[in-house]
């Protein structure tokens, strides 16, 4: 089985239900979609491209994402998805990185396309689509009518997905129909069983983690809506109750806008039963404020690039209590254990790092044949994440290895101070990263981003920690800025941080 079968299961399952509405307004339902991603697939093969190649789709956020991923997928080629908000030195670089022979833009991209043209004399393919179906290459590609026969095993790569370079260049990990399937197939067992009433909202790029959210709800024949433009809480709020919303990913940054504004109460969000969240951290108290403002509707679940979107699952009736602050418990069809620097398995209790394997965790690195080795160790994917498993099964996730600070033989996990920190009513974000220090090696610092209309100072944040935290963790200082550094998919840049005060303290 691979990927695109699941498009053609929902049309015989599904054939009456839509999938969304068009630039026209008109619904297009999972029949239409069938035949639809089917000619694409064959109008893709047809113009060129063969079984294997990599097919780059720089689109904004709507329903020609999902058709090209589905029909290049369904052509047996290998997806590329670029983020928009990746700088072009980036883009250009995840391109030649991948070696993609395609790409799809759409009119807001005209300047880019131009770009590569320019740069990437391999890049041979160019397929320029809108919203109104008016560009001749669309309408070129989707009135193929003889379907191309190409055999597509598990086993090949689906997805080349460039993570999003928290730790330096992005690297492109291979994903294939069968970690994608098992990842759909972990999804609906454990994470949110969707049925075909379903509403889907898309907040998040479809570029990163909401294309992969987008796969289990798509099997089941649910509707999908597009928010475009940029992400404001009003228009949200309207979207969910114009389209009776049932179910959203966010970041947990786009949770504190829509929590903290006042426009909320003017809205009827009823329909709206599950919030789903992930690749960073909901601290307790903005947490509490969350389910005060929503009620138990969040899901949260851990996973990487690496293993896609769902290792663990913290459910909506276990965000409150001692197992809040944690991960979630281990999905059906995922190993995992924490070890030491030496591999071995620790006990309960203990912490080391996360280790997993499964059919869900990735073929490897793209031409990186070194660091995936590195990385898959005796059959298990190395996270380079650090937690403990309690003795219920619940995952506690401390911090990523390289960004534990060591001061004065102590290690620290930053995201304890973070946690601490966002407690203070005038702080609205922070990030907290180890400095290098003569006499200690490193010290703690935060980075604190403060709430519109309200002022703190250095020593009232210090002395804020010093009575919730042991004095080897507090911060030694403290600075206060308009924005916290972010990735195009919205994590917080630690590196970035450390990086710019090493040449700040540069003599």
């Amino acid at each position: 089985m691979n990927v695109g079968e699941l498009i053609s299961r929902a049309a015989r399952h599904f054939p009456k239900n839509v999938a969304w509405h068009d630039f026209f307004h008109r619904p297009v339902c999972y029949l239409e979609l069938d035949q639809l991603t089917t000619k694409i697939s064959c109008g893709l093969l047809n113009a060129g491209l063969t079984k294997g190649d990599r097919i780059a789709i720089l689109l904004s956020n709507g329903p020609r994402v999902i058709e090209f991923m589905v029909g290049a997928l369904k052509a047996g080629l290998v997806i590329v998805p670029l983020n928009s908000r990746l700088q072009l030195d980036d883009q250009i670089f995840i391109l030649r990185d991948a070696e993609c022979a395609a790409l799809v833009f759409g009119p807001e991209f005209p300047s880019s396309a131009t770009m590569f043209r320019q740069d990437l004399p391999e890049l041979k393919y160019f397929f320029g689509v809108s919203d109104s179906e008016v560009t001749f290459d669309y309408r070129a590609l989707t009135t193929v009518g003889e379907k191309l026969s190409s055999s597509i095993g598990p086993e090949d790569l689906a997805w080349l997905f460039y993570t999003s370079g928290t730790t330096g260049k992005s690297k492109g990990v291979m994903l294939t129909h069968r970690n994608l399937l098992s990842m759909v197939a972990t999804n609906l067992i454990d994470l949110n069983p969707v049925t075909s009433t379903d509403v889907l909202l898309h907040a998040i790029s479809l570029s990163f983690a909401g294309g992969f959210f987008m796969l289990h709800h798509l099997a089941r024949g649910v509707r999908h809506v597009f928010l475009s433009g940029s992400f404001e809480p009003k228009g949200v709020f309207k979207i969910i109750q114009d389209e009776r919303v049932t179910t959203v990913a966010l970041v947990p940054t786009m949770i504190h806008m829509l929590v903290r504004s006042s426009d909320r109460s003017s809205f009827d969000l009823t329909s709206l039963h599950t919030v789903f969240y992930g690749g960073a951290a909901m601290h307790g108290e903005r947490l509490s404020e969350a389910l005060d403002a929503f009620g138990s509707i969040f899901l949260q679940s851990y996973g990487l690039g690496e293993a896609p979107l769902t290792l663990t699952v913290l459910g909506k009736s276990e965000h409150t209590g001692s197992n809040a602050g944690s991960a979630g418990r281990l999905a059906t069809m995922v190993s995992l254990r924490i070890q030491d620097d030496d591999g071995l398995p620790l006990p309960n209790g203990e912490t080391g790092e996360i280790a997993v394997r499964g059919d869900i965790v990735m073929k490897g690195y793209w031409k990186r044949p070194q660091e995936t080795a590195e990385a898959l160790k005796c059959g298990w994917l190395h996270t380079g994440d650090v937690g403990s498993l309690s003795e219920e099964g619940y995952l506690f996730i401390m911090d990523r290895k390289k960004d534990l600070i060591k001061s004065g033989g102590m290690t620290i996990a930053p995201r304890e101070v973070e946690e601490v920190l966002s407690l203070h009513s005038s702080v609205q974000e922070v990030a907290v990263v180890g400095v290098p220090d003569d006499f200690w090696g490193e010290i703690v610092k935060a980075f604190v981003v403060l709430r519109p209309g309200v002022s703190a100072s250095e020593a009232e944040i210090m002395d804020f920690c010093k009575k919730r935290l042991a004095s080897f963790k507090k911060p030694r200082a403290v600075s206060f800025v308009k924005e916290l550094p972010k990735s195009a998919n919205n994590k917080i840049l630690r590196r970035t941080l450390r990086d710019q005060q090493r040449v700040e303290s540069t003599p």
